[in-house]
């Protein structure tokens, strides 16, 4: 990591310089001109040690052992210290990282049990436009997770229990017997329209009502029949998950929010037991200091209802306690849109009340979102209103993206352009999200997505097509071992770049944010382009040097779209 090394040796230089350790304050530099990482220090040290930040600076740099690392090292006012790496040191890394499977990306000597709780649909419900976002922005925060060496479980968090199954079984009870015995199937869309039949019944016939809350009432006290008839319709329901899953190529562990129902009654009684709990109007409540409605009144967190039902509050305080008493988990990650923030801080602070949630031990992140709009601003929706279905999507991506290279490929046989098509509007679909930052809504475009211009998936897959039409045309095996030098600035600026990935990777894994990578690959994929331009590599004196540095781009282009859950192609 290139920063810590620059870091060391800062600490050193303020230890040598005034006895006593302080922490470095170094930061990649704006503008490579003015320098690749510049020191900050002497500006807070020159008010405590009542001297100019240009002279703190210069004891620092008298300080400071640059061998083999830095090219030039100077002071610029009003006290930043600027330092410029060395080429040849550079180069030794580049070869280091290439040479290596990882990159020279370090496995932690204490791996982490993780736990990323992403997508999260609800049964009899098809995945829409709002499952996008939690989906694929929880699958690139697992992948980084994996590749950086830790035990990642990925939970699905479905929406698999409670009243609306009492009336759905109710209702095909009534009306779709022949599904509830088996001789005769149904798929998740006409689910939906049975579920919504069912909860107008339940809304307007007071007789249905009853039998559904009956139904309710067998299913959590374990009726076979009713739980027959549950997990026929969650079949119905994950068979059409996986067909999208398998398509974004994304692996989830189902544990759903009937695995928790045996351990609700304890999570209440314990948090009775710990006096955390009042009663409001009949229901079991917790108060917290400092959350409160839009009047200003305490706002509770219910986790027993009056009637003595439980509800997503004591599911996910029952699902905290077990990740963390039973699955050991050391982190824990939950992706969902930003209007479950409020949910997931009360969440947060009972859990450390109730002496759950340890900080010190356990890392709890809530990464919320923003919303999905359409051209118009507000959020997408299809022409008659409804809300978009993801397969609806996705199948749209990948038919424009086809079209793209059948216009592009002539010669590209029928599979050829249907795989292609497919891993391009994928992709595209993807990378559009997790390049905007995510705690903003984005405007969704199938245009802006698929151009072969600016940010976008097309562009970073144009420069891994490119690297390896290259190496085609020198026609030899790229030698590994072989020595890079770095003389062209472009050569310099690619190399520096293909070693801040990381540090860009360690970025991402603190902030949780997939869009610093995006930005990464972005600049790579430039400064390829730019070094493409101004260095001749087949054929050249430096074509070993190189196809060794092109390799090195290529490597790192693709771990880092790997990580993001982007495949690469042969040829565009």
């Amino acid at each position: 990591m290139l920063i810590s090394l620059i870091k060391e040796r800062v600490a050193a230089a303020l230890q040598k310089a005034y006895g006593e350790a302080i922490e470095p304050e170094v930061v990649q530099s704006t503008q490579e001109k003015f320098g690749h990482y510049q020191c900050n220090n002497a500006l807070k040290l020159a008010k405590v040690l009542k001297k100019s930040p240009r002279l703190v600076a210069q004891e620092i740099l008298a300080h400071f052992d640059g061998s083999q690392l830095i090219q030039k090292a100077e002071v610029v006012d009003p006290g930043f210290i600027n330092f410029f790496l060395d080429p040849h040191f550079l180069a030794k890394q580049v070869e280091k990282a290439v040479q290596d499977p990882r990159l020279s990306i370090p496995l932690p000597q204490h791996p982490l049990r993780v736990i990323v709780e992403f997508s999260s649909p609800n049964i009899a419900k098809e995945l829409h436009v709002g499952h996008l976002r939690s989906t694929i922005i929880g699958d690139a925060l697992a992948r980084l997770l994996e590749f950086l060496g830790h035990d990642v479980l990925r939970l699905n968090h479905i929406g698999d229990w409670g009243t609306q199954f009492g009336m759905l079984i109710a209702y095909l009870k009534l009306h779709q017997p022949d599904v509830l015995t088996g001789k005769k199937e149904a798929d998740l869309p006409t689910l939906m329209n049975w579920y919504r039949a069912s909860k107008q019944l339940f809304d307007a016939d007071p007789a249905f009502k009853k039998s559904a809350q009956l139904e309710v009432v067998r299913l959590q006290g374990g009726d076979e029949a009713a739980l027959e008839a549950w997990e026929m319709i969650c079949d119905i329901s994950r068979r059409a998950f996986k067909e999208i899953y398998d398509l974004l190529d994304v692996k989830l562990v189902e544990r759903g929010e009937s695995f928790y129902n045996p351990y609700l009654p304890a999570v209440v009684a314990d948090l009775e037991k710990k006096g955390l709990i009042t009663l409001s109007d009949g229901a079991k409540c917790v108060f917290l200091e400092g959350f409160t409605t839009r009047e200003g009144t305490p706002l509770p967190m219910i986790v027993q209802k009056s009637d003595g039902g439980y509800n997503y509050d004591t599911t996910d305080m029952a699902a905290m306690r077990h990740r963390i008493e039973q699955e050991g988990a050391e982190r824990i990650v939950i992706v969902t849109d930003a209007g479950q923030s409020l949910h997931f801080q009360m969440i947060e602070k009972v859990s450390e009340l109730a002496g759950y949630l340890n900080p010190a031990a356990v890392q709890f992140n809530h990464v919320p979102f923003g919303v999905v709009l359409g051209a118009d601003g507000k959020k997408f929706k299809t022409r008659s209103g409804e809300v978009e279905k993801l397969i609806d999507l996705i199948t749209e991506a990948v038919s424009r993206a086809q079209a793209i290279f059948t216009e592009r490929l002539p010669d590209a046989t029928p599979q050829e352009i249907e795989e292609l098509g497919t891993i391009l509007g994928v992709d595209a679909l993807k990378y559009a999200d997790l390049c905007c930052h995510r705690l903003k809504d984005y405007t969704f475009s199938y245009e802006r997505m698929l151009k072969f211009e600016g940010n976008t998936a097309a562009f970073l897959l144009y420069a891994y097509v490119r690297i390896e039409g290259i190496k085609r045309k020198a026609n030899k095996n790229i030698n590994l071992t072989a020595s890079i030098t770095l003389d062209d600035p472009a050569e310099i600026a690619l190399a520096l770049h293909i070693l801040r990935f990381g540090d860009t990777l360690d970025c991402m894994a603190r902030e949780l944010l997939p869009n610093r990578l995006c930005e990464y690959l972005y600049d790579l994929a430039e400064k390829f382009h730019a070094f493409f331009r101004d260095c001749h590599v087949v054929g050249s004196p430096q074509e070993e040097s190189r196809l060794l540095l092109c390799e090195a781009t290529a490597r790192t282009l693709k771990q880092g779209l790997e990580i993001l859950g982007l495949k690469t192609l042969p040829r565009m």
